[in-house]
């Protein structure tokens, strides 16, 4: 036996039924000439020695504190390669899964978001000062609730991804410790995608080891893509684990006409795939303009939670 199927075999506890492949991905990133806030400069790493990022704007000071930052690939991703893609349903609208994540720094920010649509998806990460009292109003108003998991960027420690963190150089049992604090601290749940994580999702061991408590606790996982050499399908599906991948960024650039142009690239791949899934952030703008569109994105798309785009693979 491998060491791949004996983890597998010592981590999943029982059989989830295998529900439709997902469809190929089309993923579109952010562009070369988006406009953000550099990372400071830094000592390259041998490993990262390649790697450009943007940092996204500092979002607005909340009633206790500023959230950590955002980091987003400069330069296009590759996209993953396609999986086979199952027959379409005649008549049916593609879907389409929002997920607003960040969240837990400013409960006057959530509540418009809350207020928009109960078909969104939110992400709240832990330890904040208002993970409570929002994921309690999420879960209030019907929305789905998911946690918004640091993970170890490859930036780190020059890019820190704020309280509760996984660290590659974390003990096993220091690392399980402390992801099941954060599901802890945010009750309800029903899946989990990463803050950050360009080095920690290169890791199959540290997935392994993150997806064997996911799976434990009957949770989907979504890949943010933070980076191109993510491991996160392979090690979804060696654990059975419901799984899918970002698409679209829809504010890494906070420029209005450009959130807009996110939106409708979000659109024009789920009609091309049948689902697709797009991440946004809690700022002003993403409000206005998520306020704006989603009339006309609900005439295209089925707007859809999370859960309903996530497929085991085989």
């Amino acid at each position: 036996m491998t060491a791949a199927g004996f983890l597998a075999h010592h981590y999943i506890k029982r059989k989830v039924p295998v529900s439709p492949l997902p469809p190929p991905r089309v993923v579109e990133t952010p562009d070369t000439a988006d406009r953000a806030e550099k990372v400071p400069p830094q000592k390259k790493k041998p490993d990262a020695a390649n790697r450009h990022y943007k940092v996204h704007p500092k979002k607005e000071k909340s009633d206790a504190a500023t959230h950590p930052f955002e980091v987003f690939p400069k330069e296009d991703l590759p996209p993953p390669v396609p999986l086979p893609k199952p027959t379409p349903k005649v008549g049916r609208l593609p879907k389409v899964a929002i997920i607003i994540d960040d969240l837990g720094y400013d409960r006057r920010l959530a509540k418009k978001f809350l207020a928009l649509d109960n078909q969104l998806t939110f992400a709240v990460l832990p330890q904040a000062p208002h993970t409570r009292s929002i994921a309690k109003s999420i879960q209030k108003n019907g929305g789905e609730l998911m946690l918004h998991l640091p993970m170890e960027p490859a930036e780190y420690p020059s890019i820190d991804p704020g309280p509760g963190a996984l660290l590659s150089s974390m003990p096993a049992d220091e690392l399980l410790s402390q992801l099941k604090k954060n599901l802890a601290d945010v009750p309800g749940i029903k899946g989990v995608n990463n803050h950050m994580g360009s080095k920690l999702t290169t890791e199959s061991t540290r997935l392994y080891q993150v997806f064997s408590i996911l799976k434990q606790e009957g949770l989907f996982f979504i890949d943010s893509r933070s980076t191109a050499e993510t491991v996160g399908r392979p090690s979804a599906r060696l654990f059975q684990l419901p799984f899918a991948e970002r698409d679209v960024f829809i504010d890494h650039n906070q420029e209005p006409d450009a959130i807009r142009g996110q939106l409708k690239k979000l659109i024009r791949i789920a009609k091309k795939n049948g689902e697709a899934v797009g991440i946004a952030h809690p700022s002003k703008t993403t409000y206005q303009i998520l306020k704006e569109m989603l009339p006309e994105l609900k005439k295209k798309v089925q707007l859809v939670p999370a859960s309903e785009v996530v497929h085991i693979l085989s």
